[in-house]
């Protein structure tokens, strides 16, 4: 898992998964595959799936590196808490996959609450 500052100031985590490193074949596997790690959790909520490539591709204007053959966020929330009311400003959280001819990016924001970090990398690595 790589750490970085996305445009100097998202801290994100990333890591790219050759194709031939997972026996996942395509991004809706990957998807899947989070989603029930998700619905597992005894806190986390599952929202959405949003399949960022069609809706990009659809936009008059929209821009897409020629390179990516899909590109879909998971939309979840670990919510237990809500103390107060700009921590709406930071939820829910989102993973995001990347397929590209040979591999696969997954890549999330810092999480608020270390425990829901941990659990996000956790599923990141078992892909």
């Amino acid at each position: 898992m790589k750490q970085l500052q996305l445009m100097d100031k998202y801290p994100l985590n990333a890591r790219t998964i050759a194709k031939n490193e997972t026996h996942f074949k395509d991004t809706d596997e990957i998807i899947a595959f989070i989603k029930a790690k998700i619905d597992a959790h005894p806190v986390a909520t599952y929202i959405a799936t949003f399949n960022h490539y069609s809706h990009t591709k659809s936009l008059e204007n929209g821009e897409m590196n020629p390179d990516f053959t899909a590109a879909k966020n998971i939309i979840f929330c670990f919510g237990v808490q809500l103390p107060k009311a700009e921590m709406l400003g930071i939820r829910p959280r989102s993973i995001g996959v990347v397929e590209t001819e040979e591999n696969f990016v997954v890549s999330f924001m810092d999480a608020p609450n270390p425990q829901a970090h941990q659990f996000m990398i956790a599923w990141v690595e078992a892909i």
